[in-house]
């Protein structure tokens, strides 16, 4: 018999002072049987720092053709393709010709990853943008949620604080690039 996945309900208030969006996402993730929680988490967190309308998960990890989450305008075209974990520079160099913005989540070590991906021919690699989450920061979390878990993200220069039940954790949230 099949694993299925865990469902996890999220209702996060989203203070991100350095874009001027405050919004309370009520946000409900499946965990697929292979995903880490870290990658789940990051996901979450990914939605919430990109929101703006029109922000949606794809089908998940079955799906090879769609990022994690992506953005779509009015005319159902992708104008932001958001990948969480480590993709292929295969994968990064189609959806950067496809799309006009694309950003990378990781939550694993973005030197080993900008040295993965350097030099590897992507499309307007220069304009990839890749923000890292720091294990301990996840794994503070993680400590902290359970199936249905209401948390306040707040974002501020630069910075992200996480408060769940009175106790918070913080990490950065800064942009990386692949040639640097």
């Amino acid at each position: 018999m099949a694993l299925s996945a865990t469902i996890y309900h999220f209702e996060i208030d989203v203070s991100d002072v350095d874009r001027g969006v405050y919004q309370v996402l009520d946000l409900r993730l499946a965990q697929h049987p292979s995903e880490t929680m870290r990658h789940m988490l990051a996901r979450a967190i990914a939605y919430c720092l990109f929101y703006e309308e029109g922000i949606a998960f794809s089908k998940g990890l079955s799906t090879t053709e769609e990022p994690a989450l992506w953005v779509k305008n009015l005319q159902g075209n992708v104008t932001l393709w958001i990948d969480v974990g480590s993709p292929s520079h295969e994968r990064l160099h189609k959806a950067s010709k496809a799309t006009p913005r694309v950003a990378i989540v990781t939550h694993h070590d973005p030197e080993l990853l900008k040295r993965q991906l350097r030099g590897q021919g992507i499309h307007r690699e220069a304009a990839i943008e890749i923000y890292a989450l720091a294990p301990a920061f996840l794994d503070g979390i993680e400590a902290k949620i359970d199936r249905h878990t209401r948390w306040a993200l707040v974002r501020n220069e630069g910075e992200l604080y996480v408060t769940i039940g009175g106790q918070s954790v913080s990490g950065a949230w800064q942009r990386h690039e692949i040639g640097s």
